[in-house]
């Protein structure tokens, strides 16, 4: 199963959700099973590394945050079986940019799949303090395994 985590420059969140959902299959031995993979709505920061700030505090959770910043691309409509955006922003977006319903339908929200934590969006961290990057972590950390069990009720991916 191909997943691609969305949020607006590829920089914070998008790229710690590719790592915790990563981190989550992997520890469950899954992750032969999925492709995972981020991108921003915006090319604002291509070509970058994750935020330093973020990097810090993912490290400390266990988690590496190695991907570089990409815009999405129109062909990740065909190539992700779910595209997960991490804001209402994001969200709608993606279904601006979508070329057709079956598009349309592969988009949902990260916190469609939190189970213990009640937001509506995962908060962009990026002009808050420490406490906005760990947020974002509990969210993250929250929705993956969620989202996970999502995947695999729906028969999605297998066991």
């Amino acid at each position: 199963m191909n997943i691609l985590f969305v949020c607006l420059g590829n920089i914070c969140r998008s790229p710690s959700a590719e790592a915790v959902f990563n981190g989550v299959i992997r520890k469950e031995g899954l992750d032969h099973l999925f492709h995972v993979d981020s991108a921003g709505t915006m090319a604002y920061h291509a070509g970058e590394n994750a935020d330093a700030r973020m990097q810090s505090h993912a490290i400390k959770r266990g988690y590496n945050l190695t991907s570089i910043s990409r815009k999405i691309q129109p062909e990740d409509f065909e190539t992700f079986d779910l595209i997960v955006a991490m804001d209402n922003a994001n969200f709608r977006d993606l279904k601006r940019m979508a070329p057709d319903k079956d598009a349309e339908n592969k988009i949902v929200k990260m916190t469609d799949f939190s189970q213990e934590h009640n937001y509506s969006e995962v908060p962009d961290p990026y002009y808050g303090g420490a406490a906005g990057f760990e947020l974002v972590l509990d969210l993250l950390e929250d929705s993956c395994n969620g989202l996970l069990r999502y995947v695999q009720k729906k028969k999605l991916v297998g066991e």
